[in-house]
């Protein structure tokens, strides 16, 4: 059984040591999202991975990771939008050109932010949240949120978070809510 012992330290991890942590990042979704592997084939570990080395093909791609001694705890990862991105081509409601338009530094997306059950319920998401957003240079952030967990989406909401409308990023994939936040 894993004990949290309340000895959390942040570590980032760029671009360049992501073949360092990878292993952690895809070891820790496939215990996080358990149930949701077993009921779903878009959340299986390979299309998990696939997901994953496509985030960090991105030069900004930048994670952090909570260790709890030598345990890996949780972890958020994110890079920019880069100007020609399809990130707001799956709105189901399509926005504004002013809300789409991206420079490559203009927004970070917030792609993973998951914590290991253990440690729920003790605000390490939200440190490892704001810790991935300290001192960013971009105007905005933005994630997805699965809209069956409206507790999820709530505390995202708590963190300043709006939901700006709905997205379906892949053709098997669920119906997200689409949310930003002011980052300055």
């Amino acid at each position: 059984m894993t004990t949290p012992t309340g000895t959390i330290k942040l570590h980032h991890y760029g671009i360049d040591q992501f073949d360092q942590i990878r292993p952690t990042l895809v070891s820790l979704y496939a215990e996080v999202y358990t149930a949701d592997i077993e009921k779903d084939p878009f959340f299986s570990v390979e299309r998990f991975t696939e997901r994953l080395t496509g985030h960090a093909s991105r030069p900004s791609w930048e994670a952090v990771v909570a260790y709890d001694g030598a345990q890996a705890a949780g972890y958020a990862y994110a890079s920019c939008l880069p100007e020609k991105t399809g990130w707001w081509a799956h709105m189901l409601t399509p926005l504004a050109e002013e809300e789409i338009r991206e420079t490559g530094e203009r927004t970070l997306a917030l792609f993973e932010l998951m914590v290991r059950r253990p440690w729920r319920g003790t605000g390490l998401a939200q440190r490892i949240h704001e810790e991935l957003l300290a001192g960013r240079s971009q105007e905005r952030v933005t994630l997805l949120v699965d809209p069956e967990h409206p507790r999820v989406k709530a505390l995202y909401e708590s963190w300043g978070y709006r939901d700006i409308g709905g997205q379906q990023p892949f053709p098997d994939a669920p119906t997200y809510a689409t949310m930003v936040r002011p980052l300055r």
